[in-house]
């Protein structure tokens, strides 16, 4: 299910065509997917090989396996850290959070849309969790907090504790 973005547009005009100060306005919703988007995704060997991140890293094999299955998790779902490495034959959940942490091509591989085995938010751009839950001395939550913002708009959201809501949103691709 894509992610639904709210537009707001007037309901009146006025007789001359220009926009009444009216603050009346009908709510249009519009499916957005947030990892659709135009991004350079190597996909052949060859420029795989010659990748290399803005930093000037090369993408490892195992963070290439990681990329690829995150663009199969259909927009409003999630999949866990332990099912990819699962699905993949290979890795730790921590080797893929590392993997996702250093995710150069967010949105198109949509890092947010992975959460933590037992369907925490986990973590985001190097932090793990929200408000009282978050975790390491400079972790202010505000990033998990832009993650389950992220969710939301595409149809997926977590308890005021950060958990997933509704577990039937819960993908389990395997590769």
């Amino acid at each position: 299910m894509p992610a639904i973005r709210t537009q707001l547009s007037p309901t009146k005009r006025a007789t001359d065509g220009h926009k009444t100060t009216s603050r009346a306005f009908i709510v249009v919703e519009e499916m957005q997917d947030l990892a659709d988007c135009k991004m350079h995704y190597p996909l052949s060997d060859k420029d795989r090989n010659t990748f290399k991140t803005h930093d000037g890293k090369r993408v490892t094999p195992h963070q290439w396996a990681v990329y690829d299955f995150t663009r199969t998790i259909p927009c409003g779902r999630v999949t866990t850290y332990k099912d990819i490495c699962v699905a993949l034959g290979q890795g730790s959940p921590r080797s893929v959070g590392s993997a996702l942490r250093n995710n150069p091509f967010a949105p198109f591989v949509p890092c947010h849309r992975i959460i933590a085995s037992n369907l925490y938010i986990g973590g985001f751009f190097g932090e793990w969790g929200t408000g009282a839950n978050a975790r390491g001395q400079k972790n202010t939550g505000l990033q998990c907090n832009r993650k389950m913002e992220m969710l939301a708009k595409e149809g997926v959201t977590f308890s005021v504790e950060g958990y997933l809501a509704d577990e039937s949103l819960l993908w389990i691709g395997r590769g």
